[in-house]
């Protein structure tokens, strides 16, 4: 059977209130939180920006959503975890603090905040899977222990993945630090030592420190690395190198971190994805980065493959070509739907049902 897709369009010149007003008739017609009984404890899964980038979803929409959830009688907060890169998210302190001066307060949106500090065992959990990759996977606690999940997603490229939705915001975005090194680590860079120079650009980049210069050579410890690409924008001399086919593992390590986060709450949990200000890349980049193609709209559906592979053939078809492809021309982001179409976290058929 096909999932059932809802989709409401928008356009660029869609005023906030105008999307407010589409959010809450998307939400009234597709009946998406139907899953949400009274007193669930309902963990909002957000990304709260990094600080320099404002492509993240806007804190007045998500107050639509936590709203119609709090209509259900239950109670929602916004949470994300840490990252593993050097920034305001690094930490829960900061990464708070962030998330306030982006306007996720509770006069905005009507609910609170909860960012586990993922240096104490107690906010970890580990959750076995034994999957091809990954066979017990570290998530923040906060998520396990929510009754369910509603995962805002900003429907974005990616320079690992080729695009990011609802799997991203998932697998990626619930995995404690811990976790999110095991998914990164397999894509270390490598250094054309006949172009480096031995400036050490790439080394003040490093956000872990990973990289250290030796006979005025760069050197970079694998173990270290997470993947995250500053050395290459920082390498003046394009000495630094990654291999993207390596993104396929990431991908499938996503889709596996996305079956540990959801392991108990199949059917408690829903998704949305907006659609909207597409940038080329992920909204962790520390600063806005170019719009690739036209607002599309936002959608919502029980089945995170099926409102990805929704969103992408929408914005494919919108754009005129693969845009994301375009921008990474070494991904192919369906393979990380078509590995957690195998994993059984949703189906590639959908029906796509227009509010």
């Amino acid at each position: 059977m096909k999932s059932k897709v809802y989709f409401i369009p928008t356009k660029d010149t869609d005023s906030l209130e105008l999307i407010n007003q589409k959010i809450g008739q998307l939400l009234k017609s597709s009946s998406l939180f139907d899953f949400i009984q009274p007193g669930y404890n309902v963990a909002v899964k957000i990304h709260f920006g990094e600080e320099g980038n404002t492509g993240f979803v806007n804190p007045k929409h998500v107050r639509i959503i936590c709203n119609a959830i709090k209509e259900k009688r239950a109670k929602a907060f916004l949470s994300d975890a840490n990252t593993l890169y050097r920034g305001r998210r690094l930490n829960s302190k900061d990464h708070l603090k962030l998330a306030l001066e982006h306007d996720f307060t509770k006069d905005i949106t009507g609910v609170d905040i909860n960012i586990p500090d993922d240096t104490k065992a107690e906010n970890i959990a580990d959750i076995e899977i034994n999957q091809k990759y990954i066979k017990s996977a570290k998530s923040a606690r906060v998520f396990v222990e929510a009754d369910a999940i509603v995962a805002v997603n900003h429907f974005k490229g990616h320079i690992l993945t080729g695009f990011g939705g609802a799997l991203k915001n998932i697998g990626m975005g619930c995995a404690t630090r811990q976790g999110k090194l095991a998914q990164h680590c397999d894509i270390a860079p490598v250094v054309h030592l006949e172009n480096c120079t031995g400036c050490g650009e790439c080394k003040i980049a490093c956000p872990a420190d990973a990289i250290t210069i030796e006979n005025n050579k760069s050197r970079v410890n694998k173990a270290k690395c997470i993947g995250c690409a500053s050395c290459l924008s920082a390498c003046p001399t394009m000495a630094m190198f990654i291999d993207f086919k390596a993104g396929d593992e990431v991908q499938m390590k996503i889709a596996e971190y996305s079956l540990a986060a959801l392991k108990g709450k199949e059917k408690k949990s829903g998704y949305i994805n907006f659609a909207i200000n597409i940038n080329k890349e992920c909204d962790c980049w520390g600063a806005d980065n170019p719009r690739i193609g036209p607002d599309v709209g936002i959608l919502a559906s029980l089945d995170p493959v099926s409102i990805d592979k929704a969103s992408l053939d929408l914005v494919t078809k919108a754009s005129g070509k693969d845009i994301f492809k375009e921008a990474h021309p070494e991904q192919d982001g369906l393979k990380q739907l078509k590995y957690a179409q195998d994993l059984g976290l949703g189906s590639l058929d959908y029906e796509l049902i227009e509010i």
